[in-house]
């Protein structure tokens, strides 16, 4: 949503950085305890979904890529839109998974 409208103008680049940028770290936590969660109940399918967006989690934090950058954002714009939304549908990906899969 930030990235929306800060394409449309309607919030300026540090609030926009700024505010996802405090989600990323809560995100990648989430991401690791609920791949851990799948490890350690023996759910092996589901942690081998997760492990992917693990790994691409941890190479962006290692690699110094995770935080957005406030006087790049305009030029990598396009770039974080697709991340983002690819994340998203990822994310909803493994929910469904978890609830209708694992539900029984």
């Amino acid at each position: 949503m930030c990235l929306a409208d800060l394409e449309f103008d309607y919030i300026n680049p540090y609030d926009s950085s700024s505010r996802i940028n405090k989600v990323i770290l809560p995100e990648y936590i989430i991401v690791g305890v609920l791949f851990g969660f799948y490890l350690v109940t023996g759910h092996w399918i589901m942690s081998l979904i997760c492990a992917p967006y693990l790994y691409y989690n941890v190479r962006l934090y290692r690699q110094g890529k995770h935080l957005v950058d406030v006087t790049e954002i305009f030029n990598l714009l396009p770039k974080e839109k697709k991340q983002r939304l690819f994340k998203l549908f990822y994310i909803v990906f493994i929910l469904f998974l978890s609830l209708f899969w694992y539900g029984d």
